[in-house]
């Protein structure tokens, strides 16, 4: 029987720096904004952020989807039809996501 080895993510030991090797990147706190809401089509999320480039975005969910964050169900039509949506682990972001959000709009009505 072959060996099997798993390779294992090294990931940092601050947590933060965890938390940003993940979500750090503009595009994907926008894609997981866009999501919270519910599964969305590439091309609905690509107008959703606009912007973004189609090479971009498909690396960016690619790898989000390595990382568990995000759920991709292909359906077998022709043209095929690719829907994404958060796994368990992409929704517990939702709270730095809203802290996110009322942090900025406290900044907003500060210097605006």
């Amino acid at each position: 029987m072959a060996e099997q080895t798993e390779k294992k993510k090294v990931l940092p030991a601050c947590p933060v720096e965890t938390t940003l090797s993940l979500i750090g990147d503009k595009w994907k706190v926008l894609i997981l904004r866009d999501l919270l809401p519910g599964t969305k089509r590439f091309g609905e999320l690509k107008k959703s952020i606009g912007g973004v480039s189609q090479k971009v975005l498909t690396a960016q969910l690619r790898d989000m989807e390595e990382n568990g964050l995000v759920s991709r169900k292909v359906y077998p039509e022709v043209p095929p039809r690719v829907e994404y949506s958060l796994t368990e682990l992409g929704r517990s972001l939702k709270p730095i996501l809203d802290a996110m959000q009322d942090w900025g709009n406290e900044y907003k009505s500060k210097f605006s």
